[in-house]
């Protein structure tokens, strides 16, 4: 009896597997019967190779402090005995976007979409495999690390991690003056003065000057972050995730010291971020990342008022709404995020999407502009 038992289960899921993948396979008719994605793929790639080359001629936007134009940062996965890569991790696959000085600019997306890597590499942190990165009309994508060290005092970050950014054995002193002293901002004698200035703009108080990072909670050890930060008078400032370690109280008055500190100094910031309360709050630009590319990139109140791509759209859902009487529709992606290493054929996104069509599947979106400034990379609207 257990033996045809077991017989009828072996062939009823044989049945079942057969149904599941004959309503997973592709039809042989329809537009798309016998499509050839490689092809497809391929011209798409040559489309993008001639346009990155009729853009490289272009004069650099001289309102913005800050344009990247394709950028692309790739890590080499597998090499040939010859050293020719086999496979590579599309960490940022041709971003595009402008920033004008005193603005903030949010970056916004799901863990592993590219977001750090981006900052990192318009800092030259990481070498940009391609792509072009104007700072006050200066291509620096090219720029080797001693052409790069005059605009140090230009361009800073500020870590994700308080804890592990900060050098355990100096004191605060210490990790303020060090930039001060090699970049040469203040006669050596004022030092002292000027850090001790620097530590009250940020919050910190005279006499934590002689301590060291351990003695300090996580929000008085990004504070002392942002300090160094700024200790060079940097125009522009990549905050990368700055507020996501600390307690929601602390994160209020570190955003509100960032404000307040951009109004006085007239920082430009990159903000990024998966906190989507916070980057409304602070932003005036947001651009939304998914698998290293940008599918959504606009004003933030346009962004807000009309997302349009359907990513977009699942990440507002998520935000919790604090008023319990209305009832929040919470769109649940299916399917786990694809690998940047191999991601999926056509639009990146078509996999977890819940308005993904066939043609999704086959061909990536244009990534255009739909109004004053608000760009999409979606099959939903016009391609033209």
């Amino acid at each position: 009896m257990k033996e045809q038992e077991i017989k009828q289960n072996i062939q009823d899921n044989s049945e079942e597997a057969k149904e599941t993948v004959a309503e997973n396979a592709p039809a042989d008719g329809g537009e798309f019967g016998g499509f050839d994605d490689e092809a497809e793929f391929l011209k798409e790639q040559e489309e993008r190779e001639k346009k990155i080359e009729e853009d490289k001629v272009l004069p650099p936007d001289e309102e913005a402090i800050l344009e990247v134009r394709h950028l692309k940062k790739y890590f080499v996965l597998k090499k040939t005995l010859l050293g020719k890569p086999l496979s590579t991790l599309k960490a940022v696959d041709d971003v595009s976007f402008k920033v004008k000085p005193g603005e903030t600019l949010g970056i916004v997306g799901e863990s592993g979409c590219g977001k750090t890597t981006l900052g990192r590499t318009i800092l030259k942190l990481h070498q940009p495999t391609s792509g072009q990165i104007f700072f006050e009309g200066k291509d620096v994508a090219g720029y080797k690390p001693s052409e790069m060290r005059p605009l140090r005092t230009k361009m800073q970050i500020v870590f994700q991690d308080p804890y592990s950014s900060l050098p355990p054995r100096s004191t605060v002193g210490d990790i303020l003056a060090e930039p001060v002293k090699v970049h040469k901002i203040v006669p050596p004698d004022k030092i002292k003065e000027y850090v001790l200035n620097l530590m009250e703009q940020c919050g910190l108080r005279d006499y934590y000057y002689e301590r060291y990072p351990h003695e300090f909670s996580g929000g008085q050890r990004q504070r002392i972050c942002i300090a160094r930060a700024l200790a060079v008078n940097p125009e522009l400032v990549v905050c990368d995730e700055p507020v996501s370690a600390l307690d929601v109280s602390i994160q209020a008055q570190i955003i509100n010291l960032l404000k307040r500190l951009q109004q006085e100094r007239g920082l430009t910031y990159l903000f990024i971020s998966h906190d989507l309360s916070v980057v409304k709050y602070i932003s005036d630009k947001i651009g939304i990342m998914y698998l290293g590319s940008m599918v959504e990139f606009g004003k933030k109140d346009e962004i807000f008022d009309n997302p349009m791509h359907p990513y977009t759209v699942a990440l507002f859902s998520a935000v919790p709404n604090p008023n319990p009487d209305e009832k929040s529709d919470h769109i649940i992606l299916k399917g786990d995020i694809p690998s940047p290493a191999n991601p999926p054929k056509g639009c990146k996104f078509h996999t977890r999407c819940p308005k993904a069509m066939e043609i999704c599947k086959h061909i990536a979106p244009k990534y255009k502009e739909y109004g004053d400034g608000h760009f999409v990379a979606c099959h939903c609207y016009s391609q033209e």
